[in-house]
């Protein structure tokens, strides 16, 4: 475990949620445009016949971004998982509570 606690590591994970957080908050900024914009008579709030084209590319993109984040999550989790199984096999040592 300690090998994944060095500076070099939490320098690239710091910077990988910083690069996350700048993408949610450029496409954010972007759907605020829907927002101050919007026409009632081009159809009902967030109906994606309601936006233009960047509207809509802007809220497909940020839909999936959420999708990535989600994978990224759950990939990780089962990575812990898997490192911590790996750890009470190799120790022959079982960790109840």
């Amino acid at each position: 475990m300690k090998r994944y606690l060095t500076i070099k590591n939490i320098l690239i994970t710091a910077g990988i949620i910083i690069i996350d957080l700048a993408i949610y908050l450029v496409l954010a900024l972007l759907l605020m445009e829907y927002d101050d914009f919007y026409d009632e008579s081009k159809g009902e709030y967030w109906s994606l016949e309601s936006m233009t084209f960047w509207q809509k590319v802007n809220y497909i993109c940020f839909n999936i971004w959420q999708i990535i984040n989600l994978i990224a999550i759950v990939y990780i989790i089962y990575r812990i998982i898997k490192e911590i199984k790996n750890t009470t096999h190799n120790t022959g040592k079982r960790y109840t509570s």
